[in-house]
């Protein structure tokens, strides 16, 4: 089954995005660190060229801190801005706070050139869908400015959120590009939640999911579920999990969309550890 989710709105989002560019001096975009390839959106990219660009990497938390790293380097060796943040802690306020100035201040600084002096950085902040854009704006404006929701594509339209700290923010509901090309990105934004559960088979979300697991956190798929083989069947996987989480039927049969749903949970929670699913491009490496 194709991951293919492209809603009416988000099509109208790209319009918005377009529309109110040139009134934005940053480009703020949120990444999820866990998946900071497959929750990129290549039509951002493109749409934002130009423009002075800040990546956020957020749920930090539950990513492995040493990929992050690696992934700090990477942005920075491309020139851009990069700020890993927790998923849920305040304290990386000031730090984000001052991230953005520093990376508006090239901007504020031609509107000083032309003789408007008290004009506020405006900032744009861009990323798909769940991935924490109105929690973040919550914090750095310290009060609830915006309505939040687990469910992929609540926000609706633009919003404005004004700063004490001289920054005007425009928030923008989540982007998905209209064809995943890469499922295997499709299918580890479904993971993450990115993606709307009813359109996606979550048997293939959680098999994808087992499998990267077993590659690269093995021990967990031990300790957590009981599986000694990372190379055994993903059906028998769900089945171990099942049985190992009390997911049974009635007969002892295990009920394997509850022990689905388990996995998904736990990795989404943290419950796995902290665990990143992309890796920086090999040629980074080969670059150095």
């Amino acid at each position: 089954m194709l991951i293919q989710w492209f809603p009416g709105h988000m099509a109208k989002t790209k319009r918005l995005i377009i529309e109110h560019l040139k009134m934005v001096d940053v480009a703020v975009e949120l990444l999820d660190a866990r998946i900071p390839v497959s929750s990129a959106n290549p039509m951002v990219e493109q749409l934002i060229q130009g423009k002075n660009h800040l990546v956020i990497l957020n749920k930090a938390d539950l990513a492995d801190p040493e990929v992050t790293e690696q992934w700090v380097s990477f942005y920075k060796g491309k020139g851009i801005r990069v700020i890993p943040v927790s998923s849920t802690s305040n304290k990386d306020r000031k730090k984000l706070l001052a991230a953005i100035k520093e990376t508006a201040a090239p901007a504020l600084e031609k509107w000083k050139r032309r003789g408007i002096r008290n004009r506020s950085a405006r900032i744009m902040i861009l990323g798909i869908p769940n991935v924490g854009k109105s929690t973040l704006i919550n914090r750095l404006a310290g009060t609830a400015a915006t309505r939040t929701a687990n469910t992929p594509g609540h926000t609706r339209g633009k919003q404005w959120v004004r700063l004490a700290q001289g920054l005007d923010l425009l928030d923008t509901p989540g982007v998905l590009w209209p064809k995943f090309d890469d499922q295997v990105a499709a299918l580890r934004l479904a993971a993450t939640g990115a993606i709307a559960g009813d359109v996606f088979d979550s048997f293939e979300v959680v098999s994808a999911l087992l499998k990267d697991l077993s590659v690269r956190s093995p021990e967990v798929l031990k300790e957590k579920y009981g599986i000694d083989d990372p190379e055994e069947d993903t059906l028998l996987m769900i089945e171990k999990v099942g049985r190992r989480r009390g997911s049974l039927l009635q007969g002892g049969a295990v009920d394997t969309a509850r022990a689905q749903q388990a996995v998904l949970s736990d990795f989404r929670s943290g419950k796995l550890g902290r665990i990143t699913l992309d890796g920086v491009p090999g040629d980074y490496y080969e670059n150095q």
